[in-house]
């Protein structure tokens, strides 16, 4: 199934890689300027099974080459190269960037696998990952704050509203304790599940920061 899985990909791949190759000359260009197309591709399953020599490969490139002499090959100009990652990953690969990569691909969300790894593209592709994840959390959040000041509006609008009609004020008080009420569960949420300081959660929770500390201190206790 792995191996039919992969053949609409493995055509695709090369029919994008004799584009590539062919795309690079216009007419009347040199055949020698020429530069190697090569495609890469990932695999998240094992793909080479057949026998134990298979089991024990994880990195594999295939260039143009005689089928009965297999040894006569028309150069790696054209070149596909696959990386069966589970494998790899599993057998280990000699230090250095491709490992680091696999490591990448395979553990990114393991933080104590990935605070190992030096090299630098690696790291960036890290931080790039850490970012996103806060623009994440600051989207979640500013969605928690958008939904407190539409509860905030709606109970206001209702208490004006059941006030004006009976008369009785005690309506907005009990809908200004409920928004306070919110406000202070989304502060200690963000508390909980946050490392953000008592600032930025006051400013979420429309909070004054004493309040937001005099929180944490109830917390903590």
């Amino acid at each position: 199934m792995q191996v039919r899985r992969y053949g609409a990909w493995h055509k695709r791949g090369l029919f994008y890689l004799a584009r590539t190759l062919g795309g690079q000359l216009s007419s009347g260009d040199d055949y020698g300027e020429l530069r190697a197309s090569v495609g890469l591709h990932l695999l998240d399953f094992d793909l080479f099974t057949a026998t134990e020599r298979q089991r024990q490969q994880a990195l594999w490139r295939f260039e143009m080459r005689d089928e009965t002499q297999p040894q006569v090959s028309l150069g790696n100009i054209l070149q596909m190269n696959l990386v069966e990652l589970n494998k790899a990953d599993r057998l280990g690969l000699p230090p250095g960037p491709l490992r680091a990569w696999i490591t990448f691909f395979k553990h990114w969300q393991e933080e104590l696998t990935m605070a190992s790894i030096t090299h630098e593209p690696v790291q960036q592709a890290m931080d790039r990952i850490r970012q996103l994840s806060a623009d994440e959390e600051a989207r979640r959040l500013a969605f928690v704050r958008e939904r407190a000041l539409r509860d905030e509006v709606s109970f206001l609008n209702e208490a004006k509203q059941e006030g004006w009609v009976e008369g009785r004020q005690e309506a907005l008080k009990e809908a200004e304790e409920q928004i306070l009420k919110t406000k202070r569960a989304t502060a200690r949420s963000l508390m909980a599940h946050t490392e953000m300081v008592d600032q930025m959660i006051a400013e979420i929770a429309d909070l004054p920061i004493e309040e937001v500390k005099q929180l944490r201190a109830e917390i903590k206790r």
